[in-house]
């Protein structure tokens, strides 16, 4: 039986994750071109996503180092 396949997406949060290659997207979400099992795709997943925090807290908190570098 063959593996069922899946895709690594992306939010705009820039938070990543698994969803079902024949499943419709939910919205606010977006494909990144890399497709295998679910297996593989979080080890992907695990090479891209190095900092788990929100965009919009990395942005922040940049913003504070900044202000008091």
């Amino acid at each position: 039986m063959q593996e069922r396949q899946y895709q690594v997406v992306i939010n705009a949060q820039r938070q990543y994750s698994v969803w079902p290659v024949q499943q419709p997207l939910p919205g606010g979400w977006l494909a990144l071109g890399f497709s295998d099992t679910r297996q593989r795709c979080l080890e992907h997943i695990g090479e891209l996503w190095s900092d788990l925090r929100e965009h919009s807290l990395q942005l922040a908190l940049a913003d504070m180092g900044a202000a008091h570098g």
